[in-house]
């Protein structure tokens, strides 16, 4: 599988270091940082490419490269508005419209609290065209007690919305008798 991960400017960058950290290496990784982020790879032996943000002539900026699935991690406002609108003037929003136009996966997960009402319109907007919204999202039945496995959790999460096979999170058991 190629996926596609784009790191703008938002708080959680640090998410998306630890999604490079658990990501299997059968995966072929494109990543592009905008500006304001800094990806630091944090495994070797991972099959990664890095792009510039400005070069919107990139290879993943094309949907005949094949990108099978892109995740914006996290995804802020500014670009989520610019996704939003058909904007795609730097290389995280062309591949957000790359996805989009070829209907393949586009997962975005926004960091901001609380959400503006115009940054929920335009998720009920992305998501009427079946983007995944998945911010990072706290859960507190998987019996987590640190900060690492509240990660590998919202990890696993955005893996299985993905399609990515994975383990690294507590999943749901009903503990009925």
């Amino acid at each position: 599988m190629k996926l596609a991960l784009a790191v703008t400017g938002a708080s959680g960058v640090g998410l998306a270091n630890r999604f490079i950290e658990f990501l299997p290496d059968t995966i072929e990784l494109h990543v592009v940082a905008s500006k304001n982020s800094t990806v630091v790879s944090m495994c070797e032996n991972k099959k990664i490419f890095f792009h510039n943000d400005e070069n919107i002539a990139s290879s993943i900026s094309s949907g005949s490269f094949g990108i099978d699935k892109t995740i914006i991690l996290p995804c802020s406002m500014n670009t989520l508005a610019k996704i939003s609108c058909g904007i795609a003037d730097n290389l995280p929003t062309r591949i957000a419209a790359v996805a989009l136009k070829e209907r393949k996966t586009l997962l975005l997960a926004p960091r901001e609290m609380p959400f503006s009402t115009i940054a929920l319109e335009n998720m009920h907007k992305l998501s009427s065209l079946g983007v995944i919204i998945s911010p990072p999202v706290m859960a507190y039945y998987s019996d987590i007690t640190t900060l690492e496995e509240m990660e590998k959790f919202l990890i696993g999460k955005w893996y299985d919305a993905l399609g990515i096979e994975n383990s690294i999170y507590k999943r749901w058991d009903n503990y009925e008798e």
